[in-house]
């Protein structure tokens, strides 16, 4: 571990920390010496994760909990203030999705599990954050967002919707809490190998589906073959410390396809 990096000391919050880009930062900023407080509803993959972090020489604990419910996400908070003090930044990186099934034919509980997660859930844990930042001098937050969050691809549409949701909350929240030493972005990452992706390409005929979060092929909705993968993504996260910020607009970091 690296005593001295960028979130050396830093109280740290991760949402859907349990595989894929959560579990890549978490590793990355424990050896950054971040003090952690990781997020998910899958318990023993979640505890798999702050073991690791330990194992390396960080500090990491587990809190299961569903994005989806605000009562939940104030827990978190409110557990890295028990545990270290206080919150000083937060990577929102929980999601959900599905295959690309056509509008007139998805289920309205399809619609309400991808926005919930996606969008709802972003809410829930920048509410809850913001709320301790404010009582402790500020911090940054870093939502995941998708390329889907800023032009349509083959994903689902209500994902693309939710994704649009997340860079538009980003934004809002930006703007109103700049004064108040809260920076917010939005991490736009593209076609990323993980846990999910692999999921849904499974299920998901191969003439009918790209990635989930990455960009169609000149609009034509067919899969990418190269993916990115989830340490590249959490390496833009960490550009972001949590440091006396400027004044911010929402915008980036971006993570490229």
């Amino acid at each position: 571990m690296s005593g001295q990096g960028l979130l050396h000391g830093k109280s740290v919050v991760i949402t859907g920390a349990s595989s894929g880009i959560g579990a890549a930062a978490a590793l990355l900023f424990g050896r950054e010496g971040a003090r952690l407080v990781l997020a998910a509803r899958r318990k023993e993959r979640l505890q798999e994760v702050a073991d690791q972090v330990e194992a390396a020489g960080g500090r990491a604990t587990a809190v299961v909990a569903d994005v989806t419910r605000a009562d939940e996400m104030h827990d978190v908070a409110r557990a890295a203030v028990d545990a270290h003090g206080g919150l000083d930044a937060a990577f929102n990186n929980a999601g959900w999705t599905s295959t690309g099934t056509p509008m007139h034919l998805m289920a309205d509980d399809e619609y309400d599990r991808i926005m919930d997660v996606n969008a709802r859930g972003v809410w829930n844990a920048m509410r809850a954050q913001i709320t301790v930042m404010l009582a402790h001098g500020g911090g940054a937050i870093v939502n995941t967002s998708s390329v889907a969050g800023m032009r349509a691809t083959g994903a689902s549409a209500p994902y693309i919707a939710a994704k649009h949701a997340v860079i538009g909350l980003s934004r809002a929240a930006a703007d109103e809490y700049a004064e108040q030493g809260i920076r917010v972005n939005a991490l736009v990452v593209g076609s990323t190998s993980t846990e999910l992706m692999q999921e849904v390409l499974t299920q998901t005929p191969p003439s009918s589906s790209p990635s989930p979060s990455g960009p169609s092929n000149g609009g034509s909705r067919h899969r990418r073959r190269s993916r990115r993968r989830p340490p590249g993504c959490a390496r833009t996260v960490r550009r972001s410390p949590p440091e006396p910020p400027s004044p911010s607009t929402g915008d980036g970091p971006r993570s490229s396809p």
